[in-house]
């Protein structure tokens, strides 16, 4: 069992900058791929940035250049480093983590649902 538990939301005018924690606790050395999905209001999961064991890294077309994922192995955290920040970026943002399945990270960024464990989420709020 992996346990995902994300911190560091809130709100933000825009233009800022925000780091979003992901501390995963159980099975975690297993998981080969892991990321940030976000959700607003009345639209649909979306994939925003995903990074594989190798260290590889894939992000949504809207926060390429604005957001940079990371992972530390030694303590099992994922993060997210989120600059120049838009009202649109408002979102509920999930932590996501996936066994090994040969799934490209493209695969993941397009279908976010596929990510096997999910945390509870942390609200980011940007205001114009």
């Amino acid at each position: 069992q992996v346990r995902l538990v994300e911190s560091g939301g809130g709100s933000v005018q825009a233009g800022g900058s925000l780091r979003l924690s992901c501390a995963g606790s159980g099975d975690t050395n297993n998981m080969a791929n892991m990321g940030w999905v976000r959700q607003a209001p009345g639209k649909e999961r979306e994939g925003v940035a995903v990074i594989d064991s190798d260290g590889r890294t894939s992000y949504a077309d809207s926060v390429q250049g604005r957001f940079t994922i990371s992972k530390d192995n030694d303590t099992n955290t994922l993060s997210l480093e989120m600059n120049s920040l838009k009202p649109e970026d408002t979102a509920m943002y999930y932590c996501a983590a996936d066994r090994p399945r040969g799934l490209s990270l493209l695969h993941y960024l397009a279908r976010p649902g596929r990510f096997a464990y999910r945390g509870q989420g942390t609200q980011v709020i940007v205001s114009s």
